[in-house]
């Protein structure tokens, strides 16, 4: 599965982290992802554990690409595996079985 590109034109974000995530958005971005390029990966289309795929993905991105990931629940569990490896994410409850987390690095 690779990621497709798409050009990202979306406001920048604040600064805020939300472990509560009461309002179904978790910030931990403080990046200013206006310029950037983005690429796309789904793993709702993956078949299997898509773990080794966002890793993939996340090892082919420049420094002024993010990686928007689709998933169909909050993926907590790559939030610790984002940080250290140095990647900032923002996450948002799109739909009740959809997220979509914005991934960059720092």
């Amino acid at each position: 599965m690779t990621a497709r590109d798409y050009t990202h034109d979306d406001a920048a974000t604040d600064d805020t982290h939300n472990d509560t995530a009461t309002d179904d958005t978790h910030n931990d971005t403080a990046t200013d992802d206006t310029d950037r390029t983005a690429r796309e990966l789904d793993a709702r289309e993956i078949d299997g554990e898509p773990f080794g795929a966002i890793m993939s993905a996340l090892d082919d991105l420049g420094t002024d690409e993010t990686l928007v990931l689709y998933n169909g629940f909050e993926p907590e569990p790559l939030y610790g595996v984002l940080d250290r490896r140095g990647f900032d994410h923002e996450a948002e409850r799109v739909a009740p079985d959809e997220w979509r987390v914005e991934i960059a690095p720092r």
